[in-house]
């Protein structure tokens, strides 16, 4: 999706209005958001509040207990979720992964380039979590929902995953939750969850 502008502004890829979430109760205050292509936010707040429960609501409407979550028309979501551990048992090869999100291979680190053809329960656990999440941000997905993406990744992969959000990319919303500090740049919008 290209950006989009309604009326001479930019179109919100996602909007939340009062949302509120949680598994039967609500576990943060309501929540609003409007989050247009080429934008970045970071959400924080104290462990135990539900940022990931918070970004699997975006994808479960049995999650949301409130107020409206809106993704623009058409707009495709790709989230990464902190465990990737569903990808263990599969008999697949970096190559495979990728193609399976139709994320392109340009632009990967030369060492994870390298490792494509092998079978991802051959790799350590830091080169199949970059490769997660090259196959969400290097595909064609609109909104990013990306939980943790640092974890497992040595300091290589942190940089590269810091050069990455160091970059722009004007047709994706990107909304991060991370605890690493290194991955939270003065640029991104900073959004607070707080208990109810």
């Amino acid at each position: 999706m290209s950006r989009q502008r309604q009326e001479g502004r930019s179109m919100s890829l996602l909007r939340l209005s009062a949302f509120r979430f949680g598994r039967g109760q609500v576990l943060a205050r309501a929540l609003d958001l409007d989050l247009i292509a080429g934008e970045q936010a970071v959400l924080l707040g104290p462990n135990g509040v539900g940022k990931s429960t918070f970004l699997q609501a975006l994808l479960d409407p049995a999650l949301r207990l409130g107020g409206e979550a809106q993704l623009a028309p058409g707009a495709r979501v790709g989230y990464l979720a902190q465990s990737g551990e569903a990808l263990d048992a599969l008999p697949l090869s970096g190559r495979e992964l990728l193609s399976l999100t139709q994320a392109t291979p340009a632009g990967l680190p030369p060492a994870l380039a390298a490792c494509l053809d092998q079978r991802l329960d051959a790799l350590s656990g830091g080169q199949r979590q970059f490769l997660r999440f090259w196959s969400i941000a290097a595909a064609p997905f609109d909104v990013l929902l990306l939980d943790e993406p640092s974890n497992n990744l040595d300091e290589a992969g942190v940089h590269a995953l810091q050069h990455w959000l160091a970059r722009p990319h004007p047709a994706q919303a990107v909304l991060l939750v991370t605890h690493d500090s290194r991955l939270v740049a003065a640029r991104q919008r900073r959004l607070s969850l707080e208990p109810a």
